[in-house]
């Protein structure tokens, strides 16, 4: 059986109150829909989490500068329904961008610390139309919890930073990122690529894993760092950046420090398609 679908805010805060009057735990996974594997994880761990769950859909312009894919996104709500029909999902929240974004509409969220740099180099909008969008579905729906993917993890970081800076009550649950089975990050814009280009891919996630046991082994990060670089630019693809920051501040980590975490994050494009990854690393 599919979930049901609202696409007002009304309509989903009446349903979400009739859940808390039973008593039920509420859970939101956000997403701009094309789902894959990786979202029916959130969806998943969402399930172990509360009671009750809502999906939300929505491509949000915000998050778009002009010369980015906004049109091109791709969207199939019936499809996505198709993969969450039988699942635990309970509810679709699917609104327009008129109802997320009413006429007249004046009010934004902008979160320093942890957007700073990464993403925000090569997409200073970003950060900004991603936390206002964040913090109105968390508003709108309630929830007691929200899942969010590690392969975000930049996002996943500010999203925890806007949570304890406006007091939103909802706890922020990380999901490990979902792979194909040669380890390319699963993400909706992987579709944009042709096969060629599709074969190349895995090298990113190759690239940082040498990186990654270099650097736990001993090795100096600048210099496992451009080896990863050069790896990945052998294959013909632009790397926007390739850094290894602290898992906890993602401060810059140009040295291993004892007892911390390091989190190695790259933005690549290739055939002009941009794809991010991360992972932890042992320093």
């Amino acid at each position: 059986m599919r979930p049901e679908i609202v696409a007002t805010v009304a309509g989903l805060r009446a349903r979400v109150a009739e859940w808390r009057g039973s008593g039920a735990r509420i859970a939101l996974v956000p997403t701009m829909g094309a789902l894959h594997a990786g979202h029916l994880a959130l969806v998943d761990a969402a399930a172990r989490e509360a009671d009750r769950i809502v999906v939300s859909i929505f491509v949000n312009p915000a998050q778009f500068a002009p010369h980015e894919d906004l049109a091109t996104y791709p969207r199939d709500l019936e499809r996505d329904l198709d993969l969450l029909e039988g699942g635990p999902a309970s509810l679709v929240f699917a609104p327009a961008v008129s109802e997320m974004y009413p006429q007249g509409c004046a009010t934004t969220v902008a979160v320093g610390g942890p957007s700073e740099g990464l993403e925000s180099v090569a997409r200073p909008h970003f950060f900004g139309g991603v936390a206002t969008v964040v913090a109105k579905l968390l508003i709108q729906a309630g929830a007691d919890v929200a899942c969010f993917g590690e392969k975000d993890f930049q996002q996943l970081a500010v999203v925890r930073r806007l949570t304890r800076d406006l007091s939103i009550p909802t706890e922020i649950r990380a999901v490990p990122t979902v792979r194909e089975a040669d380890g390319l990050a699963m993400s909706s814009r992987n579709a944009y690529l042709d096969p060629a280009a599709r074969a190349k891919a895995p090298t990113i996630h190759r690239a940082m894993r040498a990186a990654a046991a270099s650097i736990s082994g001993g090795a100096a990060v600048d210099e496992a760092l451009a080896a990863a670089r050069s790896m990945i630019e052998a294959e013909g693809m632009t790397i926007d950046y390739l850094e290894l920051r602290d898992e906890n501040t993602l401060a810059p980590m140009t040295r291993p420090t004892a007892g911390a975490t390091g989190r190695m994050l790259a933005a690549v494009r290739l055939s002009g398609v941009r794809l991010i990854d991360n992972m932890s690393v042992s320093v």
